[in-house]
């Protein structure tokens, strides 16, 4: 059996947990034996070794998440909720632990984005806990009595990408576990430790087989999604590979919620005070190094005041630094792994090929380690370029021109995505009416990025099926069971 490495302790305090990271299953830290690099995007280098579960450890894992459902389903909602409490606190014990390895393995700035993400997270469990969906009586006679409950599935399976590893990974979990489920979840090999660790310390406060974190290759997914004791699947990821899991699942007609990808647009109306926002679109586009599925991808600015607003953004984007999140000063880290590096790659041949004009960045210094893409704007581009027509996932954005509000629109709407938008005005009714529009599954005005537990977010097009959060987004993990009951 291979030895796990632990975290790479010149990136590490004394204090900070630096591994050994194990897989749970049935309650318990399991080795395999196999593992797999996981790579610090800050240096290109080998953070620590992750465990590569075999095919029989995520069959295990899924016989004992059956097992444990019969046990917790039958729980009340106020016993899961005691559960899901003593969680939350015991991840905010271990909060720095947490903050400081997902800036090592995600690469995103330590204060301003890996420690509001654990935050959020420890925050978004307590908030799930509470939440209830009650027995609703649908009619009421003389007779008979007709009640709607909402029962739970069984065992869910997630399936999570490397972005936001803890946020989305228990976005998930808790929902899932507070209506009665029991949670498979495989995360991505890029950024496995955050999600390996939370499930270590799942196991100090939950019943054997309630969660299990399970990482490995890519082979593990298929295996999860066509596996007949999986009763729903929860998948973050790209498009493509959402549309496997989606003939995957078909197999057994499991239930499944998607959330894809994105090629966000925001509108900034001819009446908007657009200097004002300017820090607002710069960290709605660039924040996470662009690395958000809901950021914004097209930019698109009335063009009375179009190269003022550019020169205005540009100025703006020289003030960020862009280097390790472990840097206070850092406001933008590095692209999480390489493969996406050589896709963003890809955009800036695009655009140079096709003379189209960057205004910033373009030039990667080749000399650096890590995955180091500069800050980088393309001024006005082709509607039909690749930079403007491809999701870009990245720290690269193109600001568009438009004359008509009306030409805006319907560029916005474009595409195949239907994730996110924004729209940018004074005139608030006159930009509410322009987000009605817009063909997307949420869409902000004159804010960006709000989100919350009770704040249904799903995408429409090819960005997603189903929902998460609000209560439209609970139901999900529930079947609807109709009670019909003579008097």
């Amino acid at each position: 059996m291979n030895a796990i490495t632990p975290v790479d302790k010149t990136a590490a305090t004394a204090d900070f947990f630096t591994g050994p990271f194990h897989l749970t299953i049935a309650g318990k830290l399991v080795e395999a034996k196999d593992g797999f690099d996981v790579i610090n995007p800050a240096t290109g280098k080998v953070l620590a070794q992750a465990p590569s579960a075999s095919a029989e450890q995520l069959d295990e894992a899924i016989t004992v998440a059956k097992a444990a459902f019969k046990s917790w389903s039958a729980l009340s909602y106020d016993q899961r909720q005691v559960y899901l409490d003593r969680y939350a606190d015991a991840l905010q014990e271990n909060r720095d632990d947490l903050v400081r390895l997902l800036t090592l393995e995600q690469g995103k700035p330590l204060e301003t984005m890996a420690a509001p993400e654990v935050d959020q997270a420890i925050s978004y469990i307590r908030q799930i806990a509470a939440r209830r969906i009650a027995v609703e009586i649908v009619e009421e006679t003389n007779s008979h009595i007709v009640e709607l409950h909402h029962v739970p599935l069984g065992v869910v399976g997630g399936i999570t990408p490397w972005n936001f590893p803890v946020l989305l990974s228990l976005w998930k979990v808790a929902p899932a576990l507070i209506t009665g489920n029991t949670f498979v979840l495989k995360p991505t090999p890029f950024t496995p430790l955050t999600a390996l660790r939370f499930g270590e310390i799942a196991q100090r406060v939950l019943p054997a087989g309630v969660l299990s974190v399970v990482s490995g290759g890519d082979d593990l997914g298929p295996q999860l999604t066509n596996h007949p004791d999986i009763a729903k699947i929860s998948f973050t990821g790209s498009t493509e590979t959402g549309k496997h899991v989606l003939r995957a699942a078909a197999g057994t007609v499991k239930r499944v919620t998607l959330e894809l990808g994105g090629n966000d647009a925001a509108i900034v109306l001819p009446d908007a005070d657009y200097k004002a926002i300017i820090p607002q679109l710069f960290w709605g586009a660039f924040g996470h190094q662009g690395q958000w599925c809901v950021g914004i991808k097209r930019l698109y600015v009335h063009r009375s005041f179009h190269a003022d607003f550019v020169k205005a953004f540009v100025d703006y984007a020289k003030t960020v630094k862009v280097g390790d999140g472990l840097d206070p000063d850092v406001g933008v880290g590095p692209v999480q792994n390489k493969m996406q590096f050589d896709k963003l790659k890809t955009f800036l041949d695009d655009i140079k090929a096709n003379g189209q004009k960057i205004v910033l960045g373009g030039e990667i210094d080749e000399s650096q380690s890590g995955y180091f893409f500069p800050i980088t704007v393309v001024n006005n581009p082709p509607e039909d370029s690749k930079i403007v027509q491809e999701e870009q996932f990245g720290p690269i954005v193109p600001i568009l021109a438009y004359d008509d509000v009306d030409d805006a629109v319907d560029r916005a709407n474009a595409s195949i995505y239907g994730l996110g938008a924004s729209v940018w005005g004074r005139d608030t009714n006159a930009a509410v009416a322009v987000a009605n529009r817009l063909e997307a599954g949420m869409v902000w005005v004159n804010e960006i990025h709000t989100q919350g537990v009770d704040i249904p977010f799903g995408g429409v097009k090819q960005s997603g099926l189903g929902t998460e959060h609000g209560r439209e987004g609970r139901e999900l993990f529930t079947n609807a069971k109709t009670v019909l009951i003579h008097k």
